[in-house]
């Protein structure tokens, strides 16, 4: 038995009086929970690599980056591209949306006829012909699926090709360090 658990034997004659139940429930349970933060003190001890003594300097591992999964860098970067295609689309969609509820296009229209016709005002000329919301954003829609198509392409291009690099060369060489607090 180790000592901890150990409990002394008694002899028939030094046979104290039988203690109650309780008495006996809460010496063991007090004496599990000793034992735990007894166990808990030797578990912080050992394991705590995270904790630096004030004077010591931080600790520094050297890495080598030497493949990327050109996999995981085509999934990676179509999830991106394609959220950026979206965050274009809305932007331009509440940028063109802002710009007709001020007006801007009216009063384009009548610029552009008092220059065109003079003060006759008859003019048939409607900028939103040229640049409305529909045309706008189908070519931001295909801008968008262009980007990601190319976005996607080049990343995975250029992960095959740091992937030829670094098995020439050796790669990227990475320090990291610990936190100072």
């Amino acid at each position: 038995m180790s000592e901890r658990t150990a409990t002394p034997r008694r002899t028939s004659g030094d046979a104290p009086a039988k203690r109650s139940l309780t008495d006996r429930l809460q010496d063991t349970f007090s004496s599990a929970a000793e034992e735990h933060r007894a166990n808990a003190g030797l578990r912080e001890a050992r394991g705590s690599r995270a904790r630096r003594t004030p004077g010591r300097q931080p600790r520094r591992a050297r890495l080598r980056l030497t493949r990327i999964d050109p996999w995981s860098v085509m999934k990676t970067s179509f999830l991106l591209s394609v959220a950026f295609g979206v965050v274009t689309f809305v932007a331009i969609f509440m940028v063109w949306s802002v710009l007709g509820a001020a007006g801007v296009w009216d009063s384009i229209n009548s610029a552009v006829a008092s220059i065109v016709e003079g003060d006759s005002g008859n003019s048939t000329f409607d900028v939103t012909d040229y640049v409305g919301m529909s045309r706008v954003l189908g070519f931001t829609l295909l801008v968008s699926v262009l980007d990601v198509v190319l976005i996607t392409a080049i990343a995975t291009l250029t992960a095959f090709l740091y992937n030829l690099a670094a098995a020439l060369l050796g790669g990227i060489e990475v320090t990291l360090a610990e936190d100072e607090k």
